[in-house]
């Protein structure tokens, strides 16, 4: 007779299995998507992913509590479900993923009040031995013969109900990219090709994700596939660089759909393409974003452990709606949405939450950095400046419970840290560099706006920039969709008071106005203006807005248009 303990953590595992395959469910469907060109419903599939997890925790939870009632057992007794449940999680090909839900089922029960390696996997379980079922994850391929033949053998192993446009020019391109990345020398030396068994999906895309291997060096080796006109397959692009493959992989894009019952696995293998990358970034970029927020704490307290510098204000402007800071030896920032807004911010606390959930369930096209919510997260109070805890405690008091020995955060988001663009223009000397993030500002606005989304508070302070260089937009408390707002143009008139006697709603919105704040230096305004005119003016966003009010899904290529093979009209 199973004990009570066993019962409960057999329900938990339940629940979990139930999670995965709905997950998995909606992550293979994304094959048929793609062939038959269902954009719309890859978009909800976006959103239905992410919002399932949360379902099915409420759903395991409400089983529980016909069990028994949770809040009245002990740490001993929930010691015990531990224990049953790392039993049973023996040889389970997403123990770690079981984990994670086991302890979003304590969080929820204890509302994450308690954070108990004794009731909790607050550390694995176990270290994951990497390599151990590679074979079910990955493809090899033979080298010995000809690029081409090599080529061949690929595109026949992974196979599409839609027909090629021209199979045999793309297998030409293939060809011709390799040999103009690898020398004679190195493509001899090649032993070699393995692709990674699930195709990776993500918007309009399809990847093949591997690696090439030669003695002295591996590649990335990365097949991007496109429906051309909604009807056929045509291969875009062989990209075998690792800056390429870490843009694909970027924070500010939609996750991916991988269909894989060992993410460990897929997950290790990537990690070895790409060592800048971190763990639970990794997981996070196929799918797994709760895990990825479970990998991210434990990292945190390792690096916690290695280190000894003070959480403080993070650089760059205050914000108005939230209170920012960082720990300067890591890659991330914190921020607490305020407890008041100045009048200038209509928008209320909830409001602020919805927009960062908005941003997380769409397509973030590259320029929308991804947000981790977390909730009562404890911070060591000797590590925590005097100065940023006084500024805590007056702008976000509500947010703060301060003891002998922690900072208790009840609510904050996790971004990736990124240089803001308001200092980077400050500092920056190398007029290429500014020339081209002003350049980069007016693309990253412009391809916001074709996913049906307007910034809203676009001043570039709200602007970050990555090590690649890139822009990408990180304040949300404005954003909202591109039908909530009224595009107009600025009444014309001799009359200097005009604008005091024109109606004004708070959904109107004045592009020609935006030149005077989106960047602060007139030879900076003028450059914004000289690259991308259409911004200023009222015509480019109803253009815009009626374009997705179509519904029409836009593609936007995570590479260089210069890596996209040139595709003749034959068919």
């Amino acid at each position: 007779m199973p004990t009570i303990q066993e019962k409960i953590a057999y329900q938990i595992l339940f629940g979990f299995e139930k999670n995965y395959r709905w997950f998995c469910r909606i992550t293979s469907g994304a094959k048929q998507r793609f062939e038959q060109a269902q954009w719309k419903a890859t978009q909800f599939a976006i959103k239905e992913r992410i919002s399932i997890y949360e379902q099915s925790l409420s759903d395991t939870v409400a089983e529980l509590y016909n069990l028994l009632n949770p809040h009245k057992q002990s740490t001993a007794f929930w010691h015990e479900v531990k224990q049953q449940y790392a039993e049973q999680l023996n040889q389970h090909p997403q123990y770690e993923l079981a984990e994670t839900f086991y302890n979003s089922v304590i969080g929820r029960i204890y509302k994450h009040q308690k954070i108990d390696e004794d009731i909790m996997f607050v550390l694995p379980s176990r270290c994951y031995i990497a390599g151990r079922d590679k074979h079910k994850i990955v493809n090899s391929f033979d080298t010995s013969g000809t690029v081409g033949s090599m080529m061949a053998s690929i595109l026949s192993i992974y196979r599409f109900s839609i027909p090629y446009k021209n199979k045999q020019s793309d297998l030409e391109h293939l060809d011709a990219a390799l040999r103009q990345r690898l020398n004679r020398r190195q493509l001899a030396s090649v032993h070699t090709v393995e692709i990674l068994k699930p195709v990776f999906y993500r918007g309009k895309a399809a990847y093949l994700i591997g690696r090439i291997c030669m003695p002295d060096e591996t590649l990335p080796f990365v097949i991007a596939l496109l429906v051309k006109d909604d009807t056929h397959l045509q291969v875009d692009a062989l990209l075998t660089d690792n800056k390429d493959l870490s843009v694909i992989f970027g924070f500010a894009r939609a996750y991916f759909m991988a269909d894989t019952l060992y993410p460990a696995e897929v997950v290790a293998f990537l990690q070895e393409l790409m060592p800048n990358k971190k763990n639970f970034e990794l997981y996070m970029a196929i799918g797994h974003y709760k895990h990825g927020k479970t990998v991210f704490y434990r990292n945190f307290l390792k690096h916690l452990g290695e280190t000894d510098d003070k959480f403080t204000v993070a650089p760059g402007i205050r914000g108005l709606v939230m209170a920012v800071f960082h720990l300067p030896s890591y890659g991330v920032v914190f921020k607490i949405i305020k407890d008041e807004f100045p009048e200038s911010k209509s928008v209320t606390r909830e409001q602020v939450k919805e927009c960062y959930r908005l941003v997380k369930m769409t397509d973030r096209v590259g320029r929308m950095a991804d947000t981790h919510e977390y909730v009562n997260f404890r911070l060591p109070k000797e590590r925590v400046e005097d100065d940023l805890l006084k500024e805590l405690l007056d702008v976000a008091s509500k947010n703060i419970e301060v003891t002998d020995n922690e900072v208790i955060i009840k609510h904050l988001y996790i971004e990736r840290k990124m240089t803001p663009l308001n200092l980077f223009l400050q500092t920056e000397t190398d007029p290429t560099k500014i020339y081209n993030a002003i350049d980069d500002l007016g693309l990253c606005i412009k391809q916001i706006a074709a996913a049906n989304i307007f910034p809203g508070d676009m001043l570039h302070k709200n602007f970050g920039l990555t090590r690649h260089g890139r822009v990408i937009f990180y304040d949300y408390d404005e954003i909202c969709w591109m039908n909530q707002r009224t595009f107009r143009t600025l009444p014309k008139s001799d009359d200097p008071f005009a604008m005091d006697t024109l109606s004004v709603s708070p959904e109107d919105v004045f592009p020609e106005q935006f030149e005077h704040f989106i960047v602060g230096k007139r030879e900076l305004k003028d450059l914004l203006k000289k690259l991308h005119p259409e911004l200023m003016t009222a015509e480019f966003w109803i253009e815009a807005q009626k374009k997705g009010a179509t519904g029409e899904v836009q593609h936007f290529s995570p590479y260089a248009e210069s890596k996209r093979f040139h595709q003749s009209d034959e068919s």
